[in-house]
């Protein structure tokens, strides 16, 4: 082989290597066509995601163009006064069988003007209203893939999304350096002066200079052993490609699966997000700008976040000791996974997790799931002090629960980050597992408090949890913040608390539809409610609409069987919710081979996991039904769609926890949430009581600066011309004694 001399600085690059070394004894012809063939397959596979990418911005468009088409065809024509202040005569045109604005669209001018009493101005007018209001519906569309009616247009949207997540988690990880390769087009086209010996007989000092250079360049960049992995790894990419849809599961069921993943790559391609400000929890803008200028590693991290997630967890890095109040189905723990995925990568290595007994399975499977972090610890059980000096010795996440940790010595590490999750457990100074979790708090380093509810009574009680975490702003908070206003409690919190509501950054999440089933006491089951407000039972007469002797006589047993059939008919899956054991065994019975549980307090955490699984397995229609109290808290039960409130709870956030199981993300249906309610009853009286509630609630977390979640940040009774603070036990025997004048008792 020849050898070709290249110059002083290039030779010095070229021959770092044994490799290189092979590569300077080419010939230049050699080494050209080498670098243009890894050039080209580099520049290909950069096409194919290229490609993938305009394919599906391309199908979410036509998309939200039929979406806009379909609003437009269902918009009546009577629409367009409004869009022009009311200017249009649209009468002829009306009366002439134009009863939508697509319709209009349709006809174009020449017909429009062969109408009487229609001229050109009119239509030009009306066409022109009517561009104004297609605009807006496209600018203003929303896709949300419709899993049971499967449109072709989403059908190729999903397929296209597929290919782009495949083509990116392929080549997105080489793209730096097949770019550098794709990019030596120039360095190919100097050096070919190389392998021309004639031309390069004739050429000048400086342009031979330049191809000595160039040359030596590209005899470096085959020489590089980086180049020689990506060789491989792009024939190992290529072999993926070709094969990567083979044996993969029908696109809709794909999405039914994983729909968090597929709504996550349309946002990014339609370019959505949330609002800014939202999605930043409207803190101050001092605090944003330390979050914005931290870098997140999310290496140990399996899953793609969000922009509203990767900016709760930089909050809570930056903050170190923080409160993590999104509301229920953002992803709270993804969220703090990235935190101590984070932390491992940069060299942390001791992390403690406390949660409900309920929920501590479900942590273990999200770590796993989700990250790769080393196998969690679970310090529960009978072999918890024996797996606690395992993790002290060889660090990882411990996964407890709040009465295991009372039980368990604080060992002599230093805890990196402790994430306490449903924190509203120890909003009680004085609980014996409140102290608990403050002694090992103590030792942490970081601090993390989740819950979407954090304050559910009385500012002292959230004043509790920021003492946890930041005695120096507890200090800070007093107790009439909350009854002189949102402003002034969400100031004193803003350094510690973050909130995020789904309606702020889930633009994907399927509507909740929200009905009041208001329903008859009458014959026995009024016979019934009477007994128990003659006995003053107010547990009882909150479920007596389910206690007559004969279930067919049970008004709210009666709409329940009904709103499952229905559902079992168009193939949704039905939760239903109380607080009552006896009218969940009830309704149990009643659903017969319907049913999926109970799932009460009595069933142990990891039983109530599998109850769960059971129920979204299932091919068939079911229902699940189980305790408000036991079922409403940790679990994800995406599989069902249709909600069943049995009767009103005393706390707003009660329910809210309990739907939100379902309506969350990852959520592929609406959600039907059905309130089973009876007329001149408690759950009237009920009603009036938690009204006030929630507006409360709004106005400390829907409104405020920060959407702090503060439900029921005061308790007030029922007389509307007043903000008495009372107790629930005062609340519910002015609730007796009203019903008992209402029936005549006290008369």
């Amino acid at each position: 082989m020849l050898w070709h001399p290249v110059s002083d600085a290039s030779a010095s690059t070229a021959t770092d290597s044994p490799v290189a070394e092979e590569y300077v004894r080419l010939a230049p012809a050699a080494v050209i066509s080498r670098v243009e063939g890894l050039g080209s397959e580099a520049a290909a596979l950069l096409r194919v995601l290229r490609f993938a990418e305009r394919d599906a911005r391309a199908a979410y468009e036509a998309e939200r163009e039929r979406v806009a088409r379909e609003q437009l065809s269902r918009m009546p024509l009577g629409a367009l006064k409004t869009a022009s202040e009311g200017r249009l005569r649209l009468g002829a045109i009306e009366a002439a069988g134009f009863r939508t604005v697509a319709a209009v669209q349709g006809a174009g001018r020449y017909r429009l003007e062969s109408i009487d009493g229609v001229g050109p101005k009119t239509v030009a007018q009306v066409l022109a209203a009517a561009g104004r209001v297609e605009t807006v519906l496209h600018s203003e569309a929303r896709v949300r893939f419709d899993v049971d009616g499967r449109p072709a247009e989403q059908t190729a949207l999903l397929s296209a999304l597929r290919v782009f997540e495949v083509a990116r988690r392929n080549i997105e990880p080489l793209r730096a350096r097949l770019g550098a390769v794709a990019k030596s087009n120039a360095d190919i086209k100097a050096a070919r002066l190389e392998s021309r010996r004639v031309r390069r007989f004739f050429a000048g000092r400086q342009r031979k200079e330049e191809a000595r250079a160039a040359f030596g360049r590209l005899v470096a960049l085959l020489g590089n052993p980086e180049t020689v992995v990506l060789s491989s790894e792009m024939a190992e990419v290529r072999q993926r490609l070709s094969g990567s849809l083979d044996g993969q599961p029908e696109v809709w069921d794909d999405y039914a699966a994983r729909s968090v993943a597929y709504n996550g790559l349309l946002i990014e391609i339609g370019g959505l997000g949330p609002d800014v400000d939202a999605s930043q929890g409207f803190l101050p803008e001092e605090i944003v700008e330390r979050i914005r200028g931290f870098d997140l590693d999310t290496t140990l991290l399996g899953v793609s976040l969000r922009g509203y997630q990767s900016f709760g967890a930089k909050f809570v890095l930056v903050q170190e000791r923080a409160i993590l109040g999104d509301e229920m189905g953002l992803g709270k723990t993804i969220e703090a996974l990235a935190v101590l995925c984070h932390l491992r990568s940069h060299g942390e290595t001791h992390f403690l997790v406390v949660s409900p007994a309920s929920v501590l399975a479900n942590w273990e499977h999200e770590i796993g799931r989700h990250s790769r972090l080393e196998r969690p610890w679970r310090l529960h059980g009978t072999d918890r002090d024996r797996r606690l000096r395992q993790w002290a010795r060889h660090g990882g996440v411990a996964v407890t629960t709040f009465s295991t940790l009372r039980a368990l010595d604080v060992p002599d590490v230093e805890i990196a980050a402790a994430v306490i999750d449903e924190a509203h457990y120890v909003k009680n100074p004085d609980a014996l597992r409140t102290r608990a979790v403050r002694s090992w708090l103590d030792r942490s380093r970081r601090s993390l408090l989740m819950s979407g509810t954090p304050m559910e009574n009385r500012v002292g009680e959230f004043r509790t949890l920021v003492d946890h975490v930041r005695p120096d702003i507890a200090s800070t908070i007093r107790a009439t913040d909350g009854i002189a206003g949102a402003d002034a409690f969400r100031k004193a919190v803003a350094p510690v608390y973050l909130r995020r509501n789904q309606t702020d950054v889930l633009d994907e999440l399927p509507p909740k539809i929200e009905t009041a089933e208001w329903l008859t006491l009458d014959g026995a089951a009024a016979e019934v409610y009477r007994q128990t407000v003659a006995g003053r039972n107010f547990m009882e007469m909150r479920r007596a609409a389910f206690l007559t002797e004969r279930p067919s006589e049970s008004p709210k047993l009666g709409r329940l069987l009904e709103i499952a059939e229905e559902a079992m008919d168009n193939d949704r899956k039905v939760v239903v919710f109380s607080y009552f054991r006896d009218v969940i065994e009830r309704v149990h019975t009643a659903l017969g081979p319907l049913a999926v549980g109970p799932l009460t307090g009595s069933v142990s955490a990891s039983d109530r996991q599998l109850l769960v699984d059971r129920f979204s397995a299932r091919r068939e229609p079911a229902v699940l039904v189980g305790q408000i109290e036991a079922g409403g808290v940790g679990l994800n039960i995406q599989a069902a769609s249709v909600v069943v409130l049995t009767e009103p709870q005393w706390k707003p956030s009660t329910e809210e926890q309990a739907i939100a199981r379902c309506h969350r993300m990852g959520q592929v249906r609406p959600v039907e949430v059905h309130r089973l309610l009876t007329e001149n009853s408690v759950d009237e009286r009920m009603l009036v009581v938690l009204a006030r509630k929630s507006a409360l609630f709004a106005d400390y977390v829907r409104f405020s600066a920060m959407k702090d979640a503060t439900p029921e940040a005061i308790d007030v009774t029922d007389d509307e011309s007043t903000m008495e603070v009372v107790s629930q036990a005062e609340q519910e025997r002015r609730i007796i004694e009203l019903e008992r004048r209402r029936l005549g008792f006290d008369a």
